[in-house]
């Protein structure tokens, strides 16, 4: 049964998950006082910036060490981020488990031009990529499916919804570069792969089951998840996961209570591999959650709020060594995510039509629905010509968005347009080797419609890449030095939103929103230079080190913001009326520069490690007449440095991060602010693990200045310590 067909857990459920987190803990603090009867050998917990790291560099190669050695899954031609001639980066399994990461902001920590945005409820969330964001910027995809919930509010309007439980990995391709990961993702595209029955199970495994159980202190939250696996044959296996999280209300850093800030949600994971041939791998896979929380207006509960969001996907690929032509995927997925808004007290609005005092009663339902059908194809073909390797790929998208909003007159829904959105594009770029040389073009065709009862909107474009990327050196210091510049563009069609919102502002000050059916499309225009360097045995015998630096500089022409127009202006299109001092309406400037540098680095011992990430974004935007203003999308200037030391054969790694939070330039709200976290973990026997991690160790008192076009200051939570314990068994 669907996570569609859950309502809200009951309180029995809830202290049932309390008691079982309870015990785990208890079990883990028990284990942590007895001697080791039976040690896990080398399952290798990998530290943060680093896995599959083995003492004995004749087993595994030193080049294959760190993250930036990872294959990364989005790649479509195979490769791993050290390789790859763009700004791309690699989360997996044991980062995300050292890190106990309840929202998308901590999975991504340490991602360098990667800022998450959520508000107080912590279980909604935005991704900003280099101060690009909201209305499929970003493109969100979760195995293969395309997440473009959308709700016109302040602050965010596009949020995912994603337990950091069921991940397995995350990949991000920063940058238009990624166009061939659908239409639309001029800042980038972040990719959660899900856990599979294959990770879970070891070789002389057939089923395999664990259970965890973890307590937060700041606003005492619970979170209990259950796994299991069974393997039928060699060619099947399946996977099951269903993680529940009870969180009250957290404190800040100056220890004041922030109210609705607590919330209560199930999730799950079921997902089956089948291998029909060798050579040919069929996944099909359900992603649900059912969330609750209560929005505040004021510290005053305002609305109940109840999402359910189910992902289905099913992903096929033929891949055949002895055909080098062959090398096929087909992803096919569907997204409903349906957002109930129910009101606690009455409210004094304004009616959306008349712009007339009203009053939203205690009881009234706005819903948001919004489905996402998604179908994606690609081959690869690798051959030579006159000594040149080619890689060639090939293929095309098709996302269509069903957005239905409805409920009580007045209520929220009324602001996010409903609608049909359809966007399509194929197309075709090829990776040419030359020993020290390596070229990639590519040309993407894009297309899109949308429409609702009184419009129709089209247009489509052609967007080029090209890249060259050098290695010069043959010296054994300097042979894994790679420089590459790249020219790449991207395109994003207007939303449904932002062409046509309409209606009268809800409260506090009534004003129209003003549609606005003449919106051009956006183009990212995006050159960048960056450097890849990977050497072994720097200090010691089988160390490593990997660094990945880039400058980019990207004029998104035609971009679209929202614009403050004055009623008093004649030339605005503001209707004067009585009581209309403005109005707002979604607008393009002439282009949005944005300008920054990133870099991303790992050294790797075995028996410890450390990294070091930063990125510095700039922007703004210039309006046709030449008018400069700032971008308040740009996120704070990010430097984070990691050190963990591994001891007892690598069952036990301790570590600690510090991150600093630069203020972003135009934000008057935002400051500077220093995050320091501690961590450990330690396999304890085969069955069992126990993790421990301490985040804002100096209770600092933070808000994340994306928030700043919120209608209140959200502060972060403050010092929190995490206990977890994970019971495995296998047979």
């Amino acid at each position: 049964m669907g996570l569609a067909n859950w309502g809200r857990p009951s309180q029995r459920d809830r202290s049932m998950a309390k008691g079982m987190a309870a015990l785990l803990a208890g079990a883990a603090a028990i284990a942590l006082c007895m001697p080791t009867a039976k040690a896990q050998q080398a399952t290798q917990p990998a530290a943060d910036q680093q896995t599959d790291q083995t003492k004995n560099t004749d087993e595994k190669p030193a080049s294959d060490s760190t993250l930036l050695d990872k294959i990364l899954v989005i790649s479509r031609t195979g490769e791993t981020a050290i390789q790859s001639l763009a700004s791309a980066s690699h989360v997996d399994k044991e980062q995300l488990e050292r890190r106990m990461a309840t929202t998308p902001n901590e999975m991504l920590l340490g991602v360098p031009g990667v800022t998450v945005q959520a508000d107080a409820r912590r279980v909604s969330s935005s991704i900003n990529i280099r101060g690009l964001q909201d209305f499929g910027r970003v493109a969100v995809i979760v195995d293969g499916a395309r997440q473009d919930f959308q709700r016109s509010d302040h602050g965010t309007q596009s949020t995912f919804y994603v337990d950091p439980e069921l991940i397995k990995s995350v990949d991000v391709i920063r940058g238009p570069v990624a166009n061939t990961y659908g239409s639309g993702a001029i800042g980038g595209v972040v990719f959660f792969d899900t856990k599979d029955a294959e990770d879970f199970l070891k070789p002389e495994e057939s089923w395999a089951a664990s259970v965890t159980g973890r307590y937060e202190s700041d606003g005492k939250g619970w979170t209990t998840s259950a796994s299991g696996a069974y393997r039928f044959n060699e060619n099947w296996d399946a996977l099951g996961n269903i993680v529940y999280r009870d969180y009250g209300d957290y404190k800040n850093g100056d220890g004041d209570t922030v109210a609705g800030t607590g919330f209560d949600v199930l999730s799950g994971l079921l997902k089956t591999t089948i291998r029909p041939s060798e050579n040919s791998e069929l996944k099909l896979g359900w992603v649900g959650s059912s969330d609750g929380w209560t929005e505040t207006s004021g510290s005053v509960p305002a609305n109940d709020v109840d999402l359910k969001s189910n992902t289905f996907t099913a992903r096929y690929n033929i891949t055949d060594d002895a055909k080098s032509w062959l090398d096929l995927h087909t992803n096919a997925s569907y997204n409903k995510t349906v957002l109930d808004l129910t009101t606690l007290v009455p409210q004094k609005r304004f009616d959306p039509i008349t712009g007339l005092p009203v009053v939203l009663p205690a009881g009234s339902l706005s819903t948001f629905d919004v489905g996402t059908t998604g179908i994606d194809i690609w081959n690869t073909s690798r051959f030579e010509t006159a000594g040149i390797a080619h890689e060639l790929t090939y293929g095309g998208d098709w996302v269509g968005d069903d957005v239905e909003t409805g409920g009580t007159a007045g209520g929220d829904s009324f602001y996010t347009p409903s609608g049909k959105r359809n966007v399509s594009g194929a197309y075709v770029q090829d990776k040419l080797t030359w020993e020290w040389l390596e070229v990639i073009t590519g040309l993407r065709y894009d297309s899109y419609s949308l429409k609702d009862s009184d419009h129709k909107i089209s247009g489509d474009r052609l967007s080029p890449r090209i890249t060259v990327g050098v290695s010069p050196f043959e010296s054994a210091r300097l042979a894994g030095l790679q420089f590459y510049g790249t020219y790449a563009e991207g395109y994003r069609s207007p939303s449904l939103t932002e062409t046509l919102i309409s209606g009268n502002h809800p409260a506090g000050v009534t004003f129209p929103f003003l549609p606005n059916p003449n919106l051009k499309p956006e183009t990212g225009k995006t050159v960048e230079f960056g450097v890849n360097y990977k050497q072994n045995d720097i200090l010691e015998a089988g160390d490593a080190l990997r660094l990945k630096a880039a400058y980019f500089n990207n004029n998104v022409e035609d971009y679209i913001d929202g614009v403050t127009l004055s009623a008093f202006d004649p030339t605005s299109g503001c209707p004067f009326g009585p009581g209309i001092p403005i109005c707002f309406q979604y607008q393009n400037f002439a282009k949005a520069k944005i300008n920054g540098f990133e870099l991303e680095s790992v050294y790797d011992a075995g028996w410890g490690y450390a990294g070091l990430s930063a990125s510095i974004i700039n922007g703004h935007t210039i309006s046709y007449e030449g008018v400069r203003a700032d971008l308040a999308t740009i996120p704070s200037s990010l430097v984070t440095a990691q050190l963990g030391f591994r001891f007892l054969d690598d069952k036990l790694t301790v570590g600690g991060e510090v991150r600093y939070n630069g203020k972003p330039k135009g934000n008057p709200v935002a400051k500077d602010y220093t995050l320091v976290n501690a961590f450990a973990s330690y396999q304890a026997t085969d069955n069992l693990k126990v993790d421990f991690r301490a985040e804002n160790l100096f209770d600092v008192k933070y808000a994340n200045p994306l928030n700043g076009s919120t209608t209140a200051v959200l502060y972060e939570p403050g010092v929190t310590l995490k206990l977890a314990a994970t019971m495995r068994f296998g047979g």
